[in-house]
């Protein structure tokens, strides 16, 4: 397994770890097989998407409509709720299979931490199959 860490840098964002991904797999030499992707966190989360300009700033805000606003009682800190609710909706493993060392996306597939409760240090956990 390795681990690549991701530093945030803004509250609310979506950041492209596709070519640090791919680079991992280089490394690894891993010629074909799977990709599981783990993040160890709470309020983010993993997935794909199109990263045509402005497309990160509409998933962002539609997120935010799709939570309700609700008194949560969160004891530690209500305000995040949301943050969590986001991050298991949307989820926190991402699997991607590999061909001939190359991640296996569509033509405009990215691979994105989606970061909800930043600026933070986020670590993705990376393990292979062959």
């Amino acid at each position: 397994m390795d681990s690549l860490s991701i530093q945030t840098k803004k509250r609310k964002e979506i950041v492209d770890i596709t070519n640090n991904i791919q680079a991992i797999v280089k490394k690894k030499d891993l010629n074909n097989g799977v990709v599981q992707l783990f993040l160890t966190h709470t309020t983010a989360a993993l997935t794909t998407a199109d990263l045509d300009p402005g497309t990160d700033l509409d998933m962002l805000d539609a997120f935010e409509e799709m939570i309700p606003k609700l008194n949560y009682r969160h004891p530690h800190d209500p305000s995040h709720v949301p943050s969590h609710i986001l991050s298991s909706l949307i989820g926190t493993s991402l699997t991607l299979l590999v061909k001939d060392g190359e991640l296996v996306l569509g033509t405009w597939q990215r691979v994105v931490l989606v970061e909800l409760d930043g600026p933070k240090d986020r670590i993705v956990i990376v393990s292979f199959q062959e």
